[in-house]
This record gives structure tokens, C-alpha cells and sequence, in this order.
């Protein structure tokens, strides 16, 4: 290898650093999490024990495991064995604890009460109603917020309860009562069956086909417009629509809530006409798609209007000048001329946009947080309420990466169609006359 060839890999190096170790590694650690059940029950290091918990046994309602079973979990069970009558010899004497082992052994019952009636016909029991009781809990057995370190003494623990599972429901018992991850490709198929993702994907093909088509229009508009204009009065008015773009998101949401609140701008000027004050931004779900759409809109078209603008400036002055010689006229030039030469600059720009538009939700969670109810939730902002922001349970870290990665495969899909459809091979390939 030449010492030139050397000399460009070492100027390379800090590139290929950079696109490995904070774009390559963070989709293949994604790629990693969303095979995984990991969450913040389960905690992300590995290993985990065995626990039945109040929360399990809803689980296991949810997921058709027999109700019946599933409340016997949490009941208390005396069974009479060996541990129990060791006990019972200890406390109150070997004739009584032979007796119950003698007539008793090996049997279990599902309350005190019945336990205590059976105590009660042999001839060495206790006579105070108390020691009674207080011998029959020496048999209690119970799994319930129980932590078993192994598998199999859980599965001790389960058989102690007597309740005769068939193997399918013990392993689907073993599985929710596990507390550790593990490995499973239930995210992808859970993805397809919940409701809320549909919802989501549904609100993300409004948002990216709406907003982009804002974006894209708007900042063409504004770019021919300002085009025609007076050079000081092009740039000042270019100034102020970029204005969104260079604002801190929050202080460019804030006066949008300053306008849009019951007591706001817009609800103190229309009550002028007898309009009654309303949160213009939450008051339905048409009210908060339009304000959605208007924030990033206006952000988005200032981008477009910057870009069209400079490549409508790299158009050949004697283009303009020989058509108006011919007769054209404002719009004759506009869809002749200037539309052609932007079809580069509009497939950057409707490209960057759209996967900007997926990945995006800032502007989102600042003005409605997915409201009024989900209306406005975002596939991105699904992602992050169900991996970082779940207020209403546990955050699940393998489905949230799982969602992440839906929204990779989405925005490479759409980058190749889009390829596809402005022919790029034909907008990078030299020109014909040099060839």
C-alpha cells in the first residue's frame, strides 16, 4: 500500500470511529435489546430468580392461564408433611405429632378451618382452642411474594400446593414467575397483536404524509416567492421564517401554548365574535393534528425554503433572461425552468424530511404528548413512552428497542423508494457532454 493511501486512512480514522461506534453499534445494540424481555422489572444484568406476586397472577389471567388456579396461587395451603409434623413434635409433644402423622399424612386442605376440624377428632390434640389454631398453621404453605432461587424449588413449592398442573401450565407458570430476562422474538409478534401499535402506526402515516407535504410545499412557495422579490426584502423575510428552525423547541412550543390556551391569544381575540375560550391545542383530536402539523410545518418549510432558495439562485441568469425574450412569462418560468432544475434539492430535502419526520417526536411530546387520550401519538413517541416514559407500569426496555428497530427497517425502506422514484443514477451521473 502507498504511503498517500496510508496518509488517507489515517484522516479517515476518526470518521470510521465515529460511524461505527455511534451509529453502527447503537442499531446492532437495538437489533440485540429487542430479542430480549428485558424491562425495569427484570433489570437488564443477567440471571433472576422465581416469585409469584399479585402482579403475576394478573399476568397469567391476561395470558388464559385458568383463573381458578391462578387464585388458588395466592391462597394459603396446609398440607400435612414431614416438616410440618417435626414441627408439631416440637411444639406440643411426639404422641400428638405420631397421631397426625399416623391419620393425616400426606394430606392437604385449602383453608384453617377444615384443617382444624380434622385436628380436633384426635384423641392427643390440644385442648385450647389457641394452640389448636397455632398447631394447624405449623402446616401452612404458601408461594405467594415467595422468592425461590432455582427453578427447581420452585417447582418444589408449586407441587407442595397440590394443585396438579399439566406441564403446559406449569411451564407457562415458570416463564411469568421468572423475575430475569431472556431471550424471545414475542416483542415482533406482540407488536403485530397490540392494538396501540396500530393506533400508532396510523397516526405516523398522518403525520410523515401531511407534515412533509407542508414542508415540502410551503418551503418550495416561499422560495419562489422570495425569488421575485427585492434582494433586502427576500433576505429579511427568509430571516424571519427561519426564525422556528434557530429557536430552542421549547421556547418556540411555549408560544404556541401562549397562543393556542383557554386563556391564550386566539381565544381572547375570538371571543370578540362571541367564541367561547377553549384550548385551541387539546380540545379535540382535529385541533391537536393542526397545531402538530403547524409547529413542525413552519420548522420543516424554513429548511425547505433555505435549500430551494440556493439552488434556485445556481440557475444560469441567461436561462431566465433568453425565456422572457421568448415570452415567458412568471409561471411559464416557474414550471419550465425552475421546477426542473430543484428535482435534486427536492429528493434531499422530501428524503431527510420524511426520515427526520419518523424519528422525531420533540415537538410532539412538548405540545401534546401524544393527547388529547393517544390521538397524536407518534409511532417514535410509542417507542419512547413504552421504553422510557411509562407512567402507568413497567418500562420495557426489549419492546421499546423492538419498536426502535420497526421504525430502522421503515426509514431504509422508504430511503431506497425514494431512490428509486427520483432515479438517483441519473441525477449523479456525469453529464452528457462528457461523455
Amino acid at each position: 500500500m502507498r504511503r498517500a493511501h496510508l496518509l488517507g486512512l489515517g484522516f479517515m480514522a476518526p470518521a470510521l470511529f465515529i460511524i461505527v461506534f455511534l451509529f453502527l453499534a447503537p442499531v446492532a445494540l437495538t437489533m440485540m435489546f429487542s430479542f430480549t424481555s428485558m424491562s425495569s422489572g427484570t433489570g437488564i444484568s443477567s440471571g433472576g430468580a422465581y416469585e409469584v406476586t399479585e402482579r403475576t397472577i394478573r399476568m397469567l389471567k391476561d395470558q388464559g392461564f385458568p383463573e381458578a388456579t391462578a387464585d388458588r396461587l395466592a391462597e394459603d395451603t396446609y398440607k400435612i408433611d414431614a416438616a410440618g409434623i417435626a414441627a408439631v413434635e416440637s411444639e406440643y409433644g411426639k404422641a400428638f405429632a405420631q397421631e397426625i402423622e399416623a391419620s393425616l399424612s400426606g394430606k392437604s386442605f385449602a383453608g384453617r378451618r377444615d384443617l382444624e376440624r380434622e385436628l380436633k377428632r384426635l384423641k392427643e390434640r390440644p385442648r385450647s382452642t389457641r394452640d389448636l389454631k397455632k398447631a394447624a398453621d405449623l402446616f401452612k404453605r404458601s408461594i405467594l411474594n415467595t422468592r425461590f432461587e432455582t427453578e427447581e424449588a420452585f417447582m418444589t413449592g408449586i407441587g407442595e400446593l397440590g394443585l396438579g398442573l399439566p406441564e403446559s401450565e406449569t411451564d407457562q407458570l415458570a416463564r411469568t414467575a421468572y423475575t430475569g430476562w431472556v431471550w424471545t422474538t414475542e416483542n415482533y409478534s406482540l407488536i403485530a397483536s397490540l392494538p396501540s401499535s396500530l393506533r400508532a402506526a396510523g397516526n405516523t402515516l398522518i403525520y410523515v404524509s401531511l407534515t412533509l407535504s407542508f414542508n415540502i410545499g410551503f418551503g418550495l412557495f416561499l422560495a419562489v416567492t422570495t425569488f421575485y422579490l427585492p434582494a433586502a426584502a427576500a433576505t429579511t423575510f427568509r430571516t424571519i421564517w427561519f426564525l422556528p428552525r434557530i429557536l430552542p423547541p421549547v421556547i418556540y412550543v411555549m408560544m404556541w401554548k401562549w397562543m393556542a390556551w383557554d386563556t391564550g391569544f386566539l381565544s381572547s381575540f375570538l371571543a370578540n365574535f362571541g367564541v367561547p375560550p377553549r384550548n385551541w391545542m387539546l380540545h379535540s383530536d382535529i385541533n391537536a393534528w393542526v397545531v402538530v402539523i403547524l409547529i413542525n410545518g413552519f420548522v420543516g418549510a424554513s429548511l425547505g425554503m433555505i435549500l430551494f432558495s440556493s439552488a434556485i439562485k445556481a440557475i444560469p441568469e441567461t436561462m431566465l433572461h433568453a425565456s422572457e425574450v421568448d415570452g415567458a412569462n412568471r409561471l411559464q418560468q416557474i414550471r419550465y425552468i425552475i421546477l426542473p432544475q430543484l428535482r435534486w434539492p427536492i429528493l434531499f430535502t422530501t428524503a431527510y424530511q420524511t426520515l427526520s419526520l419518523l424519528t422525531s417526536f420533540d415537538y410532539i411530546y412538548l405540545s401534546t404528548d401524544g393527547g388529547p387520550g393517544k390521538a397524536t401519538e407518534v409511532w417514535a413517541l410509542y417507542t419512547f413512552h413504552t421504553a422510557l416514559n411509562n407512567y402507568g407500569g413497567v418500562l420495557q426496555y426489549g419492546l421499546g428497542a423492538a419498536l426502535a428497530m420497526v421504525l430502522v427497517v421503515i426509514g431504509i425502506a422508504a430511503s431506497l423508494i425514494y431512490l428509486r422514484l427520483f432515479n438517483f443514477n441519473e441525477l449523479v451521473a456525469k453529464p452528457r457532454i462528457e461523455q
